[in-house]
């Protein structure tokens, strides 16, 4: 998958985003979590919106294109 989400789960954890504390505040529900850390899902754009509103950040900040 060309979109990689590496910098959304290093942006997770310096926050103090546990995988619970997702879970908790229904950030990312554990199916689509399963799937991007797999790298066989994504994320849509109320997800994005959600991440962004509770990280303090811009789309860019969580996900990057890699080209294959």
């Amino acid at each position: 998958m060309p979109i990689k989400y590496d910098k959304m789960f290093a942006l997770l954890k310096e926050k103090g985003y546990t995988t619970y504390r997702i879970r908790q505040e229904k950030l990312i529900g554990q199916a689509t979590m399963t799937a991007v850390k797999n790298g066989t899902g994504g994320l849509d754009a109320k997800t994005i919106g959600r991440l962004c509103e509770a990280l303090d950040c811009q789309p860019g900040d969580l996900m990057e294109y890699v080209k294959d």
